[in-house]
């Protein structure tokens, strides 16, 4: 009997053990000296586990991701607009083949002003934000998304903001919602692919960005 519950145990142990190592763990993104980064020469820098970039220009993973949470911490400037990338199937022409979604500075009138596809939190051009909760320049704020196939999530400080099933973007010129598109972003979210490069965009606008803490994880 003593040998029966023994042979159990050890059993139960090795169910556990195996379904420890088989659950996702969280691991950054990009290595500290960026050698897993796709990114133009002298714009990108990574010093003391900040990320910045001196020009626009776009900064990419190595791998293809589908069904993932990335983490990320960012700090605007005065007028700052960016973005974090997704499911790029073409970096060379990024924007009409991936989802951003939006980084801006939303306390500048240029955004503050803009239409609320462009401000942060949102699907760039295709889906606002349910409030603006980006903090002011200089201070690190906090997104999580979360890509499931055509599904995703972003969360912005603390609160979900923008919940997105690309299935229903079934035109490149109208949103489901019957407000245009920009014509720049020609191809339709329901033809997307949802695996893809990750990146994050630069200097933009002239006005710089920064990143920290960028982890992913799959689903």
């Amino acid at each position: 009997m003593k040998s029966k519950k023994l042979v159990l145990l050890i059993i139960l142990c090795l169910v556990v053990v195996t379904s420890l190592q088989a659950q996702p763990t969280w691991k950054n993104l990009f290595e500290e000296d960026l050698s897993n980064a796709v990114y133009k020469e002298g714009v990108w820098t990574a010093e003391n586990g900040v990320l910045t970039a001196n020009e626009d220009e776009c900064i990419w993973t190595v791998d293809d991701y589908d069904n993932f949470v990335l983490e990320l911490e960012f700090k605007t400037a005065e007028g700052t607009n960016s973005g974090v990338i997704v499911y790029c199937t073409d970096t060379k022409n990024w924007i009409p083949n991936s989802v951003e979604i939006q980084i801006a500075d939303d306390y500048a009138e240029q955004w503050a002003t803009a239409d609320k596809t462009w401000q942060c939190g949102a699907i760039f051009g295709h889906l606002a934000a349910s409030e603006s909760r980006v903090k002011k320049p200089g201070k690190w704020n906090k997104m999580r998304v979360n890509c499931q196939d055509q599904n995703i999530t972003v969360e912005l400080n603390g609160k979900i903001v923008t919940e997105m099933d690309m299935a229903l973007w079934t035109s490149g010129t109208k949103n489901p919602d019957g407000t245009d598109i920009p014509s720049w972003l020609s191809t339709p979210f329901a033809e997307l692919a949802t695996k893809g490069k990750i990146g994050f965009q630069g200097k933009h606008a002239g006005a710089p960005i920064w990143f920290k803490n960028i982890r992913i994880k799959a689903l």
